[in-house]
């Protein structure tokens, strides 16, 4: 793929704002043309949870058709996780990889495959480093300021309490942009820095409608928020609603959706959860 070096009247206007603003960027793809777009970097453990990739897959979900770019650092875990839940929610993503861009020296490897994929749904890499720039432990605090800096808000999912991910956050302060941080599980080690930080003072968040309050946007009302929830339905979603146009029992439910019966309930679970459906006195009713 292409690397081009930017131009300084090309470079993100943000950047050019932060104390210690990047001499050079060089790019692969092209940076989102729309200045209206606003910019969220989710970080968090290299070494994640099952619950930080729930929170962070769900919490990215929230934010489809929303004029947000997610911003991230490129590395395995928490990173992966939200340029991967980007795309597939189209939003588009924007890449600050401890390293140079060229194929040689990209980093890490394993996630060559997902840089294509990015540029290819319109998205981007950015570095500040020479093309042929291997990554040192220097140069991951150094991009930190730049993905902190491009962001009108952090979201971190996930830190131990000697995390480099707190580099981020303290850079985010320092920046004046909204820190963001996932409670999580106080007997997780992985849960250490997070809780640390909403104990200084950064912002809880519990689901995607924080995150959207955060970047300033007006909510939907609960009735056109539950309306949204029925127009984006997977195939065997619509069955069921098509099923529940008068509440039904589980079994008798589960009978006619002539499914096998753990996987007609693991689509009921996941129904509940997002809101579509609710089990009361025995029977399931679309939870309108």
């Amino acid at each position: 793929m292409e690397i081009k070096k930017l131009p300084k009247n090309k470079f993100p206007k943000a950047l050019l704002e932060i104390p210690q603003p990047p001499e050079n960027l060089w790019i692969i793809g092209d940076l989102p043309t729309d200045e209206s777009l606003i910019y969220l970097c989710v970080v968090g453990s290299r070494k994640f949870t099952s619950y930080g990739r729930e929170a962070c897959e769900k919490i990215i979900s929230g934010l489809k058709g929303y004029p947000i770019v997610v911003v991230s650092g490129f590395a395995m875990g928490i990173d992966t996780i939200a340029h991967k839940k980007a795309m597939q929610m189209g939003l588009q993503t924007v890449v600050f990889p401890g390293s140079g861009l060229s194929a040689e020296a990209m980093y890490p490897k394993t996630n060559v495959r997902l840089m294509n994929e990015i540029v290819e749904n319109g998205g981007c890499l950015i570095s500040e480093f020479e093309p042929d720039f291997k990554a040192t432990q220097w140069s991951f605090p150094m991009r930190n300021r730049l993905m902190a800096g491009i962001s009108k808000a952090v979201l971190i999912i996930e830190a131990e309490e000697r995390s480099g991910t707190l580099i981020t956050a303290r850079l985010t302060t320092e920046y004046n942009r909204d820190l963001l941080v996932v409670p999580g599980s106080i007997f997780s080690s992985n849960s250490k820095g997070t809780n640390k930080l909403l104990r200084q003072g950064a912002t809880p968040v519990t689901c995607a409608e924080d995150v959207l309050e955060a970047l300033g946007f007006e909510l939907p009302k609960d009735e056109e928020k539950q309306a949204r929830l029925f127009q984006d339905l997977s195939p065997e979603e619509k069955k069921v609603t098509d099923l529940l146009r008068e509440p039904i029992s589980r079994d008798d439910l589960i009978r006619v959706m002539k499914l096998p019966i753990p996987t007609a309930n693991a689509l009921l679970s996941v129904m509940e959860i997002k809101g579509l459906i609710k089990e009361e006195l025995g029977e399931i009713r679309l939870n309108t």
